[in-house]
């Protein structure tokens, strides 16, 4: 079994500033969090006159995430300055190294081999469940909802804002509380289930739990959230590109 890197003075020291919060108040934390965004951006789509995000554009795409993001960056950062220094590069490891450039090619891996393995077996037995069109539907409707300027509110979103925040609460708040209440093993598999969970579409679960496991592995390899953001952003990047380009 590969030896965990041993943490250099300077990494030690960090890691021992990082904000220890308790899982009960993460839980919480990021539950009244993921509420409030929920209701505004809700409040905003009704506004619109559209039933579905995808429907309204991008630019509500982009208005809708901001208002999900806010609260719960905001939870991290209170949680953080509770339980920590209130800085969320301390306090969660929201740090870059070279080394995480790394997660650029694990990415794009991700997308095109992984999850393509992941369900090549689970539509030979249950096709209609698991068709390849609706596992890309939402990513589809997406990407046709945006023209012009609006392209680049969607990456944006998609690329730049979703990775970060996403890393920060799932992996950074949520999967460190995890991991010390239950274990590093349990603790991966639980933020990765919450992750894949969140996402509230059924044929999406077996992939983004398994791309949970992979963003959550490099934070606990590297006790840092560099790694996971970029091979987050380059997994939905890569996505967004396959799926521009059928």
């Amino acid at each position: 079994m590969p030896q965990r890197p041993v943490p250099t003075p300077t990494d030690a020291t960090e890691i021992d500033r990082r904000a220890a919060v308790p899982l009960g108040q993460a839980a919480v934390g990021w539950g009244a969090g993921w509420l409030l965004g929920a209701l505004v951006g809700s409040a905003f789509l009704a506004s619109s006159g559209h039933e579905k995000v995808s429907e309204a554009g991008p630019w509500w795409i982009l208005l809708s995430s901001v208002c999900l993001w806010v609260p719960l960056v905001a939870v991290a950062f209170v949680l953080g300055r509770r339980f920590g220094t209130g800085r969320l590069d301390v306090d969660y490891g929201l740090s870059f190294r070279r080394i995480d450039l790394a997660g650029i090619p694990i990415g794009v891996g991700l997308q095109v081999i992984v999850l393509q393995l992941v369900y090549w077996p689970l539509h030979e037995l249950w096709p209609g469940t698991f068709d390849p069109d609706d596992v890309e539907r939402r990513a589809r409707e997406i990407w046709d909802s945006a023209s012009g300027v609006g392209v680049v509110a969607l990456v944006f979103v998609v690329v730049v804002g979703a990775p970060l925040v996403e890393e920060l609460v799932y992996r950074g708040l949520l999967q460190g509380a995890l991991v010390r209440k239950i274990g590093p093993a349990l603790g991966l598999a639980a933020a990765a289930a919450w992750f894949a969970a969140v996402h509230q579409q059924a044929v999406e679960l077996p992939g983004l739990f398994v791309v949970g496991l992979v963003f959550g592995g490099g934070m606990l390899v590297t006790r840092r959230l560099g790694l996971s953001v970029l091979t987050h952003m380059a997994f939905n990047a890569t996505g967004l590109a396959l799926v521009a380009m059928r």
